[in-house]
């Protein structure tokens, strides 16, 4: 099935010329069916590039999909224009009276600061809240993984002495449960970050469940059974030069940062960089909208019933 975005979604073009199965308002009317309504909460600065990355693997499943894009009201970025923020996004306040079957929050560029520091942190703890009535299933990204698990347990994060940056193999440790249904044992998987999240801060919550990690990069998803959130602090749902575009950016401004491992063959930055971890990530968020579209009531209303 094909996923509905919002007509003038600059994504839309993009995602149409490498095949990916969209659908028109008129058309998804006509269709006798209950889309999966998922709300995406983007905090990444170039909003444009993380909607077409987060719209390609949502696409890819069998079901059809309806894409809402939320935004919030006490942070105006300065990255994307006001226009496509008012012509693609919705306020929180718009939304926070409606249910969705999936949330996605996405990673944000401030992870080395202070939660608490934070200009929006009072906002997304809110929404992190509303979550849990008016969500079935969350999948919290990077940064927002990490807000999470501290909004809800205290779990905190902790500064790298450099950034881990690169494409790093991890191991499935689980494949039971549904997310992991499919995928090899070992999947590359795309990193950025300069904090991470520890094992021993998990022990005391034995239904947080590590179900992928790294011996050079750390843990990398966490599944949460007694909220049904799953926390991913990495981004499987990079473009092939995502981390490219990331180091010679970085470059430019003249910042110190490494060359990214694993990535570059012959560690060339001016090699075309390859995906590695594409059918990885069609992979794991097909199944995780299959994991919603199990246990989502059919009724999008009894959603966060008791």
């Amino acid at each position: 099935m094909p996923i509905l975005i919002p007509s003038g979604l600059p994504a839309r073009k993009t995602l149409e010329s490498e095949g990916v199965l969209l659908i028109g308002d008129r058309r998804a009317t006509h269709q006798d069916i209950r889309p999966m309504r998922i709300a995406i909460l983007n905090l990444m600065p170039e909003k444009i590039k993380t909607e077409t990355q987060l719209a390609r693997v949502l696409g890819s499943s069998p079901l059809q999909v309806e894409m809402t894009l939320v935004a919030l009201e006490t942070h105006k970025p300065k990255t994307t224009s006001e226009q496509h923020l008012l012509d693609f996004y919705h306020p929180f306040s718009d939304v926070q009276d409606q249910k969705f079957d999936g949330l996605i929050i996405t990673g944000a560029p401030i992870e080395q600061m202070p939660f608490e520091d934070v200009i929006y942190w009072d906002e997304l703890r809110r929404i992190l809240d509303w979550s849990l009535s008016n969500v079935h299933r969350s999948f919290n990204l990077c940064w927002g993984a990490q807000a999470a698990l501290y909004h809800f347990y205290g779990i905190p994060k902790y500064q790298l002495p450099e950034k881990r940056f690169g494409i790093y193999d991890h191991r499935v440790l689980d494949h039971t449960t549904l997310m992991m249904h499919g995928l090899n044992d070992v999947v590359s998987v795309p990193v950025s970050r300069h904090t991470e999240n520890r094992k021993p801060d998990f022990e005391p919550f034995p239904h947080l469940q590590i179900i992928m990690e790294s011996d050079e990069a750390g843990i990398s998803l966490v599944i949460d059974h007694d909220k049904c959130h799953a926390h991913m602090f990495n981004h499987l749902e990079y473009d092939a030069g995502t981390l490219d575009d990331e180091y010679k950016r970085d470059v430019a401004k003249g910042s110190a940062i490494n060359l990214p491992a694993h990535y570059y063959a012959d560690d060339d930055p001016n090699a075309t960089p390859v995906s590695r971890w594409r059918s990885s990530a069609h992979l794991l968020y097909g199944n995780w909208l299959n994991m919603i579209y199990q246990t989502t009531p059919y009724d999008i209303a009894d959603i966060g019933a008791k």
